[in-house]
C-alpha cells in the first residue's frame, strides 16, 4: 500500500485534524441546548448510536495504538453525551411543568 510511504506523524496530524472537525461539528448542538435550552429535532436513539460507535472507534483506535483515534472519540463521545444528558433533562422538565 503507498500510505506505508507517508510518515506515521503526518498520518496521525491528519486523524487530529479530522477528529477536531468532528468536535466542531458538535459544537452549535451544545450551545443550542445548553445554552439556548433548545432540542426539537434531537433524537436521542440517534445520539446512542452515534455514541456506540464512537465506543466503538476508540476501542479500534487503542487497539490500533492511534492516539488520534482515541482522543478524537473520547472527546466526541463526551460532546455527544453532554447533549444527549442536556436533552433528557430539558424534556422531563417540560413533562414536570406541564
Amino acid at each position: 500500500m503507498r500510505y506505508h510511504m507517508v510518515s506515521s506523524d503526518f498520518i496521525e496530524g491528519i486523524g487530529l485534524i479530522a477528529g477536531l472537525l468532528g468536535i466542531i461539528a458538535w459544537l452549535p448542538q451544545l450551545q443550542k441546548v445548553w445554552i439556548q435550552k433548545l432540542h426539537e429535532g434531537i433524537s436521542i436513539p440517534t445520539i446512542l448510536i452515534i455514541c456506540v460507535a464512537l465506543v466503538l472507534w476508540t476501542i479500534y483506535g487503542i487497539l490500533v495504538d492511534s492516539f488520534a483515534i482515541i482522543f478524537a472519540n473520547i472527546t466526541a463521545g463526551g460532546c455527544v453525551l453532554s447533549v444527549a444528558l442536556r436533552v433528557v433533562q430539558l424534556r422531563k422538565n417540560e413533562k414536570l411543568s406541564e
